[in-house]
C-alpha cells in the first residue's frame, strides 16, 4: 500500500455532530478507560532529624519513619552519607568491606570432602567396616592380618569414589565457567569522573548511569530520568515496561528499554529485591532428594539381606560347626564384600553424569545430575509465563486492530508506524513497527517534519510529516487512549465513545494492552500549525506472544504424560488470554485464592483439590509459586518449574526439578537444576525423554545389583552349611572389581524411554531380583554338589583335580576356582536379562556394554587357568574345567528369560493390580498421596546423599564456603527493608568526611 493511499475523507466535524453539545453535569463527567496501570506512591520525608546522621537501627527498621524507597531524594543522600559527584577510591573500599560485593554468593565446595562424600554411605560402612575386620579382627589362629584382601577393599573404594569424583566435577566445572562468561558491567561515578567497572564492585552510595539497553546493575533510586522506560518482566513478572521518573525506585536485574538515567545505589548484592527472591532458594537443607530415596531402600533392601545371612553364619559355623575364630570370620567377610553393591552409588552417579553430558548437546546443562533422575518421573510442570512461554517481546496483535471511520485495518497500522521511532525505539514503537513487515514503509513516501516521542507526562507520541505524492501535510499521534480520545473533536461522538470503551474493556478481559491511534490534516505549509481536528481512527492491541514452539512443546509434554500449569506474576486476563492461545486452557486463578480457599459452595473442596484442577495462577508472588510447588508435591506430583526471573528462584529450588530457560538471570540459572542456553521451551522435551532413558539405565542397574546381593549371600551361605565350603574373600574382591568395570558401560547403553512418567516400583525390583538370585544361588549350587557327590565330569569328559578324579575335599583350591570362574560368568550375564523387556537378544546392548563384558570374563578365564596365588585359596584349572563351566553357564542362562516372563504373568502383575486399586481408592476418597515418615527414616535416607548435613558443617567450621541465608518473611518487603539497613550500617560506620 503506498503512503498516498491513506488520504481518505474526513469525518464529520464535532460542531456538526447530530449529537447535542450540552449535555447535563452527569453525562458530562470524564470517562475512564480501563486499562492497566499502577498507583503511584506520594515522596514522602523521614519522620527524623536527618542532620543527625547517627540514626539507632530500630530507627532504621520503622518504615514509619524512614523508607528509602520513599522519601526524597535529598534525604536518601543524606542517610546514605553521599553526593551526587559519587564516592571516591577509599570510601568505595570500605563500604566493600562493610556491605560486600554486589553479587550473590555461591557456596564453594572444597573438591576433598566432595571426594570424601562418595565414601559416606551406609553401603560403603559396610565395606569400610569388611576392610577394619581383614586388618584389625583377622589376628586369629597365629595368622598375620589379611592385608590382601584390606587393600583390594581399599581399592575398590578409591575406584569407585574416583569415578564418581571426576563425572561430578566436571559438571561442576561447566556450569561455573558458563556463570563466569556472563560478569556484567556497571558504568559508576568514582572521584568525579564516570568509568566502568565490574558491576560486583558496586556499593551503596554509588552513583550510577545506564541508558536503553543496560541491565540495572543495583537497586537505586533515580536523581536523573528522560523517558525512561523499564522492562521488570524477570523480577516481577509484569510483561510490560514501567516508565520511571525522578525519584523512582529500579530494581538491580531488571532491563532499560528506553531513555537514559542515573541514580543513586540504595541496595546491593543480596540485599536486592533480586537478592532476595534468590535468598527462598536451598531453604529446604534438611529434605532429601528423591533418588537418595531410592538409594535408601535399596541399600536397605541388600543391607537386611546381608545381615540375615551373616547372623545365620555366626549361628551356625561358630555354635553349630565349631569354627575357629578366622576361619569363620573368613566366611563372614565373603558375605559382606560380594554382597554390598558398592558399586551402586558411583554406577547411578556415572550414569546421571553420562546423561547430563548427552542432554548439554541439546542445549540443557545439569547443575544437580540427581535432577534427571527426578525429571524422568515428573507429572506436572510449572511454567512461568513472560519469557518462558512467551516471547517478552511486545507484539500488535492485527486480528484484533479496531477502526473507527474510512480506515482501513492496514491504514491504521501505517499511520501507527509513522508516529513510531524508527531508531533508539522503546518496546512499544518497535512493536508497532515490526507489524508492518517491512521496516522500511514506517518512513516511505512521506518528509519527517516533527516527531514528538513518548514521555510519561503526555503519554502518547506525535509525528508532522509532508505526504510526498499530495504535497499535504498530515499528523499522526498514538498513544493511551483516554489521552487520544481527548484530543479528537472530528468524529467524537456519544456512539464512537460508547464503542471505544467497550472495545477497550474487551481488550481489557483478554489482557491486552489498547493504545488508541488519531489523524489530523494541516491546511497550510507550517508544521507548528493548528490542524482541522483530530479524528479517532483506530485502535491496536499489544501484547506479549507465545513463543513458536511452545504450543508444540506442550503437547508433546502432554502426550508424553506430563501436566503444564501455568504460574505467572502477570495478570489474570492476561494469563487466561496466553492459556486460550496455547490451548492451556482458561481455567486460572488469582494469587489471592491461594490465602483464600476455593469459594464456599463452588466445586472445589480445599485448595489442593483447586490447584491440582486449575490451568494456572496468575499475579503471583514469588511466595505464592514456592507455596503452589510445595502443595503439589504434597499430593504425591514429582514437580518441574520452569522460569527466567528471580522472582522464580524459590519455586525453582523448591521443585523437583528446577529449570532455567535461556537468557534467565544468575539467581534464577543458581536455584535451577538444569539451565537451557537456547530459546523456548523444545528443549525440556529433549530432556524427559532423555532422562527416562537414564532412568531405564539405572532400573536395569538396581535389578541386577540386587539380585547379585542375594545370589551371593545366599549361595555362599548356602554352601557353607552344607559343604562346610570356605571360598576366599580375595576372589569375591575379584569378581566385584570385574562385574564394576563392566556395569560403569550401563550409563551408555541403548535403552528406549517409556511414554509415561517413570516410577520406581520397589515392590517390582527386589522381586525381580529375588528369583533371579534364587535361581543362579541354584545353578552354583547344583554344580558344587555334583561335583563333590559324583564323578560325572570325569566320566564324561575326563577332567580331573590334580590328577584324581574327584576334589580332595569341599575345599580342595581347584574347586574354589571353578566356584569362581561359574560365578563370575553367570552373574555378570544376568544384566542381559535385567536391561531388556523381552527376549534378551531381541534388544541389542551398546557395544561398549557387550566389549566390557567379553573382556571381564576373558579376564576371568585367564584367571582360572593361570593364577596360582600363594595367598589366597586357589588354584589354576585345566582348559577342560573352563569349558565345562561356560557351557553350563549358557545352560542354565537360557531359562533366565522365561523366569522374567513368568514373574511378568505372575507376581508382578498381582504388584501391579495392587498398586493401581490402591491409586483408585485415593482418587476416590481424596486423600492426598502423602507419606508419613519417622526422623530415623528420613536420616538414613539423608545419608545417600553426596551433600550430607555431617559434610556441609564440617566444610563451613574448616571455613570453605559459606552461605547466604534470609527469613522468608521479610520477603514481603524486599529492597525497602535492607536499604534501611544499609542507612544503619553506615550509620554505626560514619565515613571520615561525614563525621567531620
Amino acid at each position: 500500500m503506498s503512503a498516498s493511499n491513506v488520504a481518505k475523507e474526513a469525518g464529520p466535524q464535532g460542531e456538526e455532530s447530530p449529537v447535542v453539545r450540552s449535555p447535563s453535569p452527569e453525562e458530562k463527567k470524564k470517562r475512564e478507560y480501563k486499562e492497566f496501570g499502577h498507583d503511584e506512591e506520594k515522596p514522602t520525608h523521614a519522620n527524623v532529624d536527618m542532620s543527625l546522621i547517627e540514626l539507632k537501627a530500630e530507627d532504621l527498621y520503622d518504615k514509619e519513619k524512614v523508607d528509602l524507597e520513599t522519601i526524597v531524594i535529598e534525604d536518601v543522600f543524606k542517610l546514605l552519607q553521599c553526593s551526587e559527584e559519587g564516592l571516591n577510591d577509599e570510601e568505595a573500599q570500605r563500604r566493600i568491606e562493610l556491605f560486600g560485593p554486589n553479587k550473590l554468593e555461591q557456596e564453594e565446595q572444597n573438591a576433598f570432602l566432595q571426594f570424601l562424600s562418595f565414601m559416606w554411605n551406609p553401603l560403603s560402612w559396610v565395606m569400610e567396616g569388611a576392610a577394619l575386620v581383614a586388618i584389625v579382627l583377622s589376628n586369629g589362629n597365629n595368622q598375620p592380618p589379611d592385608w590382601e584382601d584390606f587393600i583390594g577393599i581399599v581399592l575398590l573404594l578409591f575406584i569407585n569414589s574416583a569415578i564418581g569424583f571426576y563425572e561430578e566435577r566436571n559438571a561442576g566445572n561447566a556450569v561455573k565457567a558458563l556463570m563466569d562468561s556472563l560478569a556484567p558491567k556497571a558504568k559508576v561515578r568514582r572521584n568525579g569522573s564516570w568509568l566502568e567497572i565490574e558491576s560486583s564492585g558496586l556499593v551503596p552510595g554509588d552513583m550510577i548511569s545506564f541508558k536503553i539497553g543496560d541491565i540495572v546493575p543495583a537497586d537505586c533510586r533515580l536523581t536523573e530520568a528522560i523517558n525512561v522506560s523499564i522492562d521488570q518482566a524477570a523480577l516481577t513478572g509484569e510483561s510490560l515496561p514501567q516508565s520511571k521518573k525522578l525519584g523512582d525506585q529500579c530494581f538491580s536485574g531488571s532491563t532499560c528499554k528506553q531513555g537514559e538515567a542515573e541514580g543513586v545505589v540504595i541496595s546491593t548484592g543480596a540485599n536486592t529485591f533480586f537478592g532476595r527472591a534468590a535468598s527462598l532458594v536451598g531453604q529446604d537443607d534438611d529434605t532429601t532428594g528423591h533418588l537418595q530415596k531410592i538409594l535408601a531402600q535399596i541399600g536397605s533392601f541388600c543391607l537386611v539381606s546381608i545381615g540375615i545371612f551373616v547372623l545365620a553364619e555366626i549361628l551356625v559355623l561358630y555354635a553349630g560347626f565349631r569354627y575357629s575364630y578366622r576361619r569363620g570370620l573368613n566366611n563372614i567377610l565373603v558375605l559382606l564384600i560380594g554382597g554390598i553393591p558398592i558399586a551402586m552409588p558411583t554406577v547411578l552417579s556415572v550414569t546421571l553424569a553420562v546423561g547430563a553430558q548427552q542432554l548439554a548437546k541439546h542445549k540443557a546443562i545439569v547443575t544437580r545430575i540427581t535432577a534427571i533422575e527426578e525429571l524422568a518421573g515428573v507429572t506436572i510442570l510449572c511454567s512461568d509465563k513472560t519469557g518462558t512461554l512467551t516471547t517478552n517481546k511486545l507484539t500488535i496483535d492485527r486480528a484484533t486492530i479496531r477502526t473507527y471511520g474510512p480506515f482501513s485495518a492496514d491504514d491504521v497500522m501505517l499511520l501507527a508506524a509513522y508516529a513510531s521511532r524508527t531508531e533508539n525505539q522503546d518496546a512499544i514503537d518497535s512493536a508497532v513497527v515490526q507489524a508492518l513487515g517491512d521496516v522500511s514503509r514506517a518512513r516511505a513516501g512521506i518528509k519527517l517534519l516533527d516527531f514528538k516521542p513518548f514521555n510519561p507526562v503526555d503519554k502518547r507520541t506525535e509525528i508532522t510529516y509532508r505526504e510526498e505524492s499530495s504535497g499535504m501535510l498530515k499528523r499522526v499521534t498514538k498513544g493511551m487512549t483516554g489521552i487520544i480520545i481527548e484530543l479528537c473533536s472530528r468524529n467524537k461522538t456519544e456512539e464512537l465513545e460508547n464503542r471505544l470503551e467497550a472495545d477497550v474493556e474487551e481488550f481489557a478481559t483478554r489482557g491486552l494492552r489498547a493504545l488508541a491511534v488519531a489523524y489530523e490534516e494541516l491546511d497550510g505549509q507550517d508544521p507548528e500549525g493548528e490542524g482541522n481536528g483530530f479524528e479517532l481512527i483506530g485502535l491496536l492491541a499489544i501484547f506479549d506472544p507465545p513463543r513458536e514452539d511452545t504450543k508444540q512443546t506442550i503437547d508433546d509434554a502432554l502426550a508424553l504424560g506430563v501436566k503444564v500449569k501455568m504460574v505467572t506474576g502477570d495478570q489474570l486476563a492476561i494469563a487466561k488470554e496466553t492459556g486460550r492461545r496455547l490451548g492451556l486452557g482458561d481455567h486460572m486463578y488469582p494469587a489471592k485464592v491461594l490465602k483464600d480457599g476455593p469459594a464456599p459452595g463452588g466445586k472445589h473442596l480445599s485448595l489442593d483439590e483447586m490447584i491440582l484442577d486449575a490451568d494456572g495462577f496468575a499475579g503471583v508472588f514469588p511466595e505464592h509459586k514456592y507455596e503452589i510447588v510445595k502443595r503439589l508435591q504434597g499430593l504425591g506430583h514429582l514437580c518441574a518449574m520452569t522460569g527466567d526471573g528471580a522472582n522464580d528462584a524459590p519455586a525453582l529450588s523448591r521443585a523437583n526439578v528446577g529449570i532455567a530457560v535461556e537468557g534467565a538471570t544468575d539467581a534464577a540459572r543458581g536455584a535451577a537444576d538444569i539451565v537451557l542456553t537456547e530459546p523456548g521451551l523444545s528443549t525440556i522435551v529433549h530432556a524427559i525423554r532423555g532422562s527416562r532413558v537414564i532412568f531405564q539405565r539405572m532400573r536395569n542397574y538396581s535389578i541386577y545389583a540386587c539380585a547379585v546381593t542375594i545370589r551371593i549371600v545366599v549361595c555362599f551361605a548356602i554352601l557353607a552349611f552344607a559343604f562346610k565350603f570356605d571360598f576366599p574373600p580375595f576372589m569375591v574382591l575379584i569378581i566385584a572389581l570385574l562385574n564394576d568395570g563392566t556395569i560403569m558401560t550401563l550409563s551408555v547403553d541403548r535403552v528406549l524411554p517409556s511414554m509415561t512418567p517413570d516410577s520406581w516400583d520397589l515392590a517390582e525390583i527386589f522381586a525381580y531380583a529375588v528369583a533371579y538370585g534364587i535361581y543362579l544361588t541354584a545353578s552354583t549350587v547344583a554344580l558344587v554338589t555334583i561335583i563333590l557327590e559324583t564323578t560325572f565330569f570325569y566320566d564324561k569328559f575326563g577332567v580331573t583335580f590334580n590328577g584324581n578324579p574327584s576334589p580332595s575335599g569341599s575345599n580342595d583350591y581347584q574347586l574354589h576356582m571353578i566356584v569362581y570362574l561359574q560365578v563370575a560368568i553367570i552373574s555378570q550375564a544376568l544384566i542381559f536379562v535385567t536391561r531388556s523387556h523381552g527376549f534378551f537378544f531381541m534388544e541389542r546392548p551398546s557395544l561398549a556394554l557387550f566389549g566390557a563384558f567379553c573382556v571381564a570374563q576373558l579376564v576371568s578365564s585367564i584367571i582360572a587357568a593361570y593364577a596360582n596365588f600363594g595367598f589366597t585359596q586357589i588354584q589354576a584349572i585345566s582348559g577342560g574345567w573352563i569349558g565345562i563351566v561356560w557351557v553350563w553357564n549358557i545352560v542354565w542362562f537360557a531359562p533366565l528369560d522365561w523366569i522374567k516372563f513368568a514373574m511378568k504373568a505372575t507376581v508382578i502383575k498381582k504388584l501391579r493390580q495392587r498398586h493401581e486399586a490402591a491409586q483408585a481408592a485415593q482418587a476416590i476418597t481424596g486423600v492426598p498421596i502423602t507419606r508419613t515418615q519417622s526422623r530415623a527414616a528420613s536420616i538414613h535416607e539423608s545419608l545417600y546423599s553426596n551433600r550430607v548435613s555431617f559434610i556441609r558443617r564440617a566444610a563451613r567450621k574448616v571455613g570453605f564456603g559459606s552461605k547466604i541465608t534470609m527469613k522468608p518473611e521479610e520477603l514481603q518487603r524486599f529492597s525497602s527493608i535492607q536499604a534501611q539497613r544499609t542507612g544503619a550500617t553506615l550509620a554505626r560506620n560514619p565515613s571520615r568526611t561525614a563525621a567531620a
